[in-house]
């Protein structure tokens, strides 16, 4: 279980925000939120089994719709061809990419990036 705050603190965003995002990939059943001094949220899926846009999906909430009827179809056609693109992509690539790419990694990596700049 993570707290919002410990989320908020390692994104530097306000943990207002993020139980905002807590609440719409709760809706969606991509976590599981528990209440009280142990409370928080968890995945209720391993993150390899989670794609990006099964999280844009839970969070996009409708905001690009219209009362159209010939342009509603082609709007849906497009938004499922993207949600299923950004699944190509899943939530523990995106980690592995942050991880990889984080102020501390840098300092194994370190000396073999500035090998290869001074190669």
């Amino acid at each position: 279980m993570q707290t919002s705050a410990v989320i908020a603190d390692k994104l530097a965003e306000s943990a207002v925000m993020v139980r905002r995002c807590f609440l719409l990939l709760h809706k969606k059943g991509l976590i599981d939120q528990r209440k009280g001094p142990n409370g928080g949220a968890i995945l209720k899926l391993p993150a390899k089994q989670i794609g990006l846009g099964d999280i844009y999906a839970a969070s996009e909430d409708g905001w690009l719709t219209m009362n159209e009827p010939a342009i509603t179809g082609l709007l849906k056609r497009a938004t499922a061809d993207g949600v299923q693109a950004m699944n190509d992509t899943t939530l523990a690539q995106v980690l592995k990419r942050i991880r990889k790419n984080s102020p501390g990694a840098n300092g194994k990596n370190g000396a073999a990036h500035k090998r290869k700049a001074t190669s």
